[in-house]
């Protein structure tokens, strides 16, 4: 199977700022020079962790999935990240998996930050989403779920004797207050499900006053750190390398070693 070739954006967001977000992160894409085929963005990407969903939520077809679709299309990339979305009257925090022909693959945030009231505000998705690209299977994630390693543990498909995924992506708004838990658990979960692990986070003030570090990640399936950044912006592209998983997993097969459950 091939490598496959991503650029992860660390930036700061404004603050409920909808087309001043859509206007920066279309000049962010834009200056990237190398080759790429994924571009992850942060949790909200447009607004920012906000709980008004309200005054902020737009539809599949709204402003800011219909200005991915275009960008996708145009660089001929996948960009991922996570938007306010409304669907029949409830309100989610959807990572949206824009092609560039224009499908888009959805996952609804399942563990809502209830410290912050995420889950007064949002409807919590009850469905994994597992979305496939040259071969390799990729696990999307939110934030939160971070916390919640049950909802993220690969195991070995019956069917096709290979595990579930080979990378798992988490976007995020994580303060730096609690940053050590975020650098954890991204290394743990690359480490205990054997995959490539990703950890887009935002960096600067909300506009709560809530400073975030940013500290996003690349860690690979040993739990190495192959890229972190703290603190201030940054775009970084790389390749993840199919036949170094794929070493891993033949050298320490452990995976097929795992207990094995079914979620509900």
């Amino acid at each position: 199977m091939s490598d496959l070739k991503v650029t992860l954006i660390q930036t700061k967001l404004h603050w409920e700022d909808i087309d001043a977000n859509l206007n920066m992160f279309n000049e962010k894409i834009d200056s990237i020079k190398e080759r790429t085929e994924i571009v992850i963005l942060p949790e909200m990407f447009s607004t920012g962790f906000s709980m008004a969903p309200e005054k902020l939520a737009e539809k599949m077809d709204g402003k800011a999935v219909q200005w991915m679709a275009k960008k996708a299309a145009e660089k001929n990339i996948i960009i991922g990240g996570s938007l306010i979305i409304e669907e029949d009257g409830e309100y989610f925090n959807r990572f949206v998996w824009m092609q560039p022909n224009g499908v888009a693959g959805t996952y609804d945030k399942r563990h809502r930050f209830a410290y912050a009231g995420e889950d007064k505000h949002y409807s919590a998705g009850d469905t994994r989403l597992i979305a496939s690209v040259k071969g390799w299977k990729i696990c999307l994630t939110i934030c939160y779920d971070l916390r919640f390693p049950v909802w993220q543990r690969n195991q070995i498909n019956p069917d096709t004797n290979a595990p579930a995924y080979d990378l798992l992506i988490n976007v995020a708004n994580w303060p730096e207050r609690r940053s050590t838990a975020w650098k954890t658990l991204i290394q743990a979960r690359a480490i205990e499900n054997q995959v490539y692990a990703i950890g887009v986070n935002r960096v600067g003030d909300d506009g709560n006053g809530i400073y975030h570090s940013g500290d996003t990640s690349l860690i690979d399936p040993l739990g190495e750190i192959l890229y972190r950044k703290s603190h201030d912006e940054d775009i970084f592209t790389t390749t993840l390398e199919r036949a170094k998983l794929d070493e891993i997993r033949k050298n320490i097969p452990f995976l097929r070693d795992a207990d094995k459950f079914q979620l509900f």
